[in-house]
């Protein structure tokens, strides 16, 4: 098996099976797909009537309207297009962590993640890119829907993480006005930055009129702070090393970590976000597909 096929479990896309991502606003896309576009042409489903102007094609001509009310009508009809899916993966210093108790480490779980909705996406024949990022982008491949997409989407995941802090606002910024087509933009990070300049980036995709979601990939040793002896703590990012007693400090940290991802909830659900917790000890396949359905049932 090549390497970048590891992010890729048989078991976890056979239980994908019947799923789709499927985008709950109209989207812009490639070629006519599943998704409602914005752009009206002359295929799939009646939209409205409009006059008709010299030169049209009489061929979309509405003879019954002309019977009734003596004037020319051409029937627009709503063109249905490609979801376009843009991947944003954080490979910064933090996301290499990875407790005892976890299998993987939050990068490793996140390329997982990323790997499947990337699978599932392109069996839709839908388009998707990605942007791997710390400080800055490391890599960005643009959307396609070619099936050999997946193979160079799975190299790019690769991309060795650095030892930068993680800057998101900036980025998704920059981002924002980079992403000319609708879409979906998937975030997977754990999310080490300001929570204001965090939303203010993602707040800029929904100005574009993308829609966002957010998958805050988190071990469970940050969920839980299971430390009860003294503990060397590691600093990641440019953070110094920590010796500490970690039951004087369980309480503060909790009520900490408490306020950041409740600041983070609501901020999403202000801008019609949608926030996912993703614990790196959780069945893959049980965290994609009971969102994925709770997804589809939502845009039914």
């Amino acid at each position: 098996m090549e390497n970048y096929r590891k992010y890729l479990d048989p078991r976890t896309l056979a239980k994908l099976q019947g799923l789709e991502l499927r985008a709950r606003s109209i989207v812009e896309g490639y070629v006519t797909g599943a998704h409602k576009s914005p752009f009206h042409g002359f295929s799939v489903e009646f939209a409205e009537h409009r006059e008709y102007v010299p030169g049209d094609d009489l061929r979309y001509v509405d003879w019954k309207a002309f019977g009734k009310t003596d004037r020319i009508y051409l029937k627009q009809y709503e063109e249905e297009t490609n979801l376009v899916c843009y991947m944003l993966l954080d490979v910064s210093e933090s996301m290499t962590y990875q407790s005892d108790e976890a299998p993987l480490s939050k990068l490793d779980y996140a390329r997982c993640v990323a790997a499947s909705l990337t699978y599932l996406v392109l069996q839709q024949q839908d388009g998707v890119g990605l942007t791997t990022f710390d400080k800055e982008v490391r890599a960005f491949i643009r959307p396609s829907t070619h099936p050999t997409h997946l193979k160079q989407l799975l190299h790019a995941m690769e991309v060795t993480p650095s030892a930068a802090k993680t800057s998101m606002g900036p980025i998704f910024h920059d981002l924002a006005e980079r992403y000319k087509k609708r879409g979906v933009v998937v975030v997977l990070s754990d999310l080490f930055d300001d929570v204001g300049s965090l939303l203010a980036g993602l707040k800029h995709f929904r100005h574009r009129r993308h829609e966002v979601i957010l998958m805050h990939v988190l071990d469970p040793a940050e969920l839980d702070f299971p430390f009860r002896n003294m503990t060397m703590f590691k600093g990641l990012e440019g953070l110094p090393e920590l010796l500490a007693d970690p039951p004087s400090l369980r309480k503060a940290y909790l009520a900490e970590f408490e306020a950041f991802t409740k600041a983070v909830r609501q901020g999403c659900y202000a801008r019609n976000i949608d926030y996912l917790q993703l614990r790196t000890d959780q069945p893959l396949d049980l965290a994609i597909s009971t969102y994925l359905a709770s997804r589809m049932n939502r845009v039914k």
